[in-house]
This record gives C-alpha cells, structure tokens and sequence, in this order.
C-alpha cells in the first residue's frame, strides 16, 4: 500500500473525531477559521474522542489525569529544521495530535512556520513553553528565570499567534518550588513532565527507539521525544502501528486540559521572524 494512504489508514485508529476544543482556543480566531480542514480517515475511529478539557493543574503532572485510552506525545527542543519538517509532515499525513514544547533560538520553527501554522491553527497541535535557550532553571536567578520563560512566551505569541498556554516544561526536567512559582507567575501553572521517553536525547538507533517506544507507550502516559535527531524520522510508520496495536488514541494536552479564560495574544503575522 502506499505510505501516504498506509499512515491515513492506520491514522483513523489512533485520532478519531474531532476532539473537544482542542488547541484551537488558543490561537487567534481569525486564524483558526482560516485552517484547512484534517486529511479524512478512511475508517472508524477505535475509540472515542476524549470529554470537554478540564481546567489546567497547577503544579506538576506527569501523566494524564483518569482512565482512558490516550497518549500525549510530546516533542521537545527543535535544533534540527529537518525533523522539526518531518513532525510537521507526519502529523499532516496522519492526523496524529502533537504538543511541542519548542525553545525559541533555534531558528527550525519560523524555518518550517508554513507547515505548522495550520496544525497549530486547526487544534492538532498545541505548543508549550520550553524556555528560549534551553538552560537548567535551578542554577540562575529569579530575574534569569523570568527572561528565559517570558522571552519565548512572547516569541510563542509573536511567530505562531499561540493565546496563553497554561503548559511549561522546564529543560531536563529540572524545577523547584522557586521555579515553578516563576513560571506560574509568567502565565503557565502547569508543570508538565512525563513518564515515558523515547530516549532520543541523545543520538540512537531505530531498535533503540522502538524498544522505547514498545516499552512506555500506555494508555494516559505522556511521552517526551526531541525535534533534534533523525532516527525518529525513520520510525514514524511502526510508532504508528504501535499506537494503533495498543488500541491508543493521541491527544494534545490542550485537548485534556485548557485554560477556562485566556485572553488574545498581541500577535502578528503567523510565521514572522523575530528581528
């Protein structure tokens, strides 16, 4: 079968109906209506879409909240512009719900905005706060913390047109009580880790991914993986018929928690760079 129509098919088990409000609360409404539809499935969704978000923890999570069948996956970083494309592409191709937890110095995100601005608009891709440049929160200061979280909150709202996100994930995973109350202070209450990985932090094989993979994809688990090296690229056709396999049903985070107010960025044009 061909791969286009091979990932569409598999797609139908793991995306469903539309889901909920999704993220496309969160973006500019003028930019939403704008949004091309989803590639259609070409058969009925294994499970169901997930209920109405909740309000957004504040705090630290590490797994979806409940029982249930879905699975976050998450994309951290972005210093390769060639897998930050292959995501873009994957998720077009399949309909697979993505959150990407981007830094905003590297430049692979305005590189590929064409291919994310209508995921991001359409709600099939939430985007979170990683910090601009990626540093361990728990060894600067206070007045270091609120630059690194607030400049790539503005970059969010200025390239893409994100509205608030309540997600922040801090690099390595690193936080404190003084951190987290920085980052809530700055609009994201959310602490978001995981408890799975697919260990690609670091360069790794195909069968090292897939054993990852095999290992900590489960029903209301989040997955953090990394737009940075290619193995991923490699694998997308076996993570997907994993998911399907497990009977699992990807979801952003905005799809299960959403902020129950949030006001309009001041954004401008959806992939402008920054100066």
């Amino acid at each position: 079968m061909e791969r286009r129509r091979f990932l569409l098919f598999l797609a139908a088990g793991l995306t469903g109906a539309a889901v909920a409000r999704g993220t496309a609360d969160l973006v500019e409404p003028e930019r939403a209506a704008a949004a091309p539809p989803l590639p259609a499935a070409d058969a009925e969704p294994l499970v169901p879409a997930v209920g109405r978000p909740l309000d957004p923890p504040v705090g630290a999570v590490d797994q979806l909240p409940g029982d249930g069948t879905s699975l976050a996956l998450t994309i951290d970083d972005g210093t390769s512009s060639e897998v930050v494309a292959a995501f873009c592409t994957f998720a077009a191709d399949t309909g697979v719900r993505l959150t990407f937890f981007p830094n905003g110095r590297y430049r692979s995100w305005e590189e590929n905005g064409d291919l994310l601005q209508p995921l991001i608009d359409s709600g099939q891709v939430a985007m979170g706060n990683h910090t601009w440049s990626h540093p361990d929160l728990t060894t600067i200061g206070d007045d270091q913390v609120a630059e690194e979280i607030g400049r790539n909150r503005a970059w969010l709202a200025s390239t893409f047109g994100v509205r608030e996100t309540p997600f922040f994930r801090p690099p390595f995973g690193a936080h404190d009580d003084r951190t987290d109350r920085i980052a809530a202070e700055a609009g994201h209450p959310t602490i978001c880790l995981w408890n799975g990985t697919l260990e690609d932090h670091r360069p790794i094989s195909e069968a090292e991914l897939m054993a990852a993979a095999r290992e900590w994809f489960a029903a209301q688990a989040i997955i953090v993986g990394h737009a940075n090296q290619p193995t991923v690229t490699r694998v997308y056709d076996q993570l997907v018929e994993l998911i399907q396999e497990r009977g699992l049903q990807t979801v952003t985070l905005a799809d299960v928690w959403a902020a129950p107010s949030l006001a309009r960025a001041g954004a401008t044009s959806g992939s402008a760079a920054l100066a």
